[in-house]
């Protein structure tokens, strides 16, 4: 049986922010982690370590990538390879925290579909801010994932640890990719990801922002079927 991959989704998504890569590892087992049911890092984790075989390839964009590092924290040895895709490693800052509050009076007050419109900017290289069908695309898996998951993501954001200090830790093959213009989290915050993993791969997307999976599909595969090679 070919090497199972464990794809965890960022805020908001679902697993049609992972529909190219699914198709193009579709001889492989693939689970889709759930991670909407939690409102810490730990748990999603844990969740998904019950639920997922007991190895497995493993990548994580944005928020998924924060859950994925947690993954590394809990069961190191079940990982036989990480790839992060347009994350963080650091905890919130007290203005990212401040604006996921608003975010989530926003969706209390009944008005959640604003929510994946105001973020959408942000999400997508500034080439794509007018694209209607990415737009689409956006809020489609926003009301999928619906307004008391949304908040309990946000909360599990607030509250999550700072990652760098276990990244020396991490052995297994890690990609660490990011678009050039990912403005949520742009390619300084990639580049320290890498530098704290041993022997990592760092790839950068040309023309992509934090979407990458989504707005240069061809080229984040390209790098995944390699990292799965690596």
């Amino acid at each position: 049986m070919k090497e199972p991959i464990v794809f965890i989704p960022g805020l908001l998504c679902t697993e049609i922010l992972w529909a190219p890569q699914i198709a193009a590892f579709s001889d492989h087992p693939i689970l889709v982690a759930d991670h909407r049911s939690h409102e810490s890092i730990a748990d999603i984790a844990a969740s998904i370590l019950n639920a997922a075989p007991d190895r497995f390839a493993l990548a994580g964009l944005s928020m998924g990538g924060y859950v994925a590092m947690e993954i590394l924290r809990k069961a190191p040895e079940r990982v036989s390879r990480l790839a992060l895709l347009d994350t963080n490693a650091r905890p919130d800052t007290a203005e990212q925290s401040e604006r996921r509050r608003f975010l989530i009076e926003l969706a209390r007050k009944k008005d959640f579909r604003k929510v994946p419109h105001l973020l959408y900017p942000g999400f997508v290289h500034e080439s794509r801010e007018n694209d209607q069908g990415l737009l689409e695309t956006v809020v489609e898996m926003a009301m999928e994932t619906g307004e008391e998951a949304f908040i309990r993501q946000q909360t599990a954001l607030i509250n999550r640890i700072d990652s760098r200090p276990g990244l020396g830790n991490i052995a297994c093959p890690t990609l660490v990719l990011v678009g050039d213009g990912d403005r949520l989290t742009p390619p300084d915050l990639a580049r320290e990801i890498h530098d704290l993993i041993p022997g990592s791969r760092l790839a950068v997307i040309e023309g992509s922002g934090h979407l990458s999976t989504l707005e240069e599909p061809a080229k984040v595969t390209a790098e995944l079927l390699a990292w799965m090679k690596s």
